[in-house]
């Protein structure tokens, strides 16, 4: 079973996009620019990464 966490190794902030790109298997570029958009337009990308952050444990 896969866990969800905060990456440690390649993080520009907090690790959060890093550690969701991995959890999914994604390219990180990806989920930035998707979490930047969600921030910008909808505001709750913002939030969103702040929960994240708290809840998530490093990797």
């Amino acid at each position: 079973m896969k866990k969800l966490f905060r990456s440690s190794k390649d993080r520009v902030i907090g690790g959060v996009c890093a550690g969701v790109a991995e959890f999914f298997g994604l390219d990180v570029k990806l989920v930035r620019i998707a979490w930047l958009v969600a921030a910008l337009f909808a505001g709750v990308g913002a939030l969103l990464y702040l929960i994240l952050f708290l809840i998530l444990p490093k990797k």
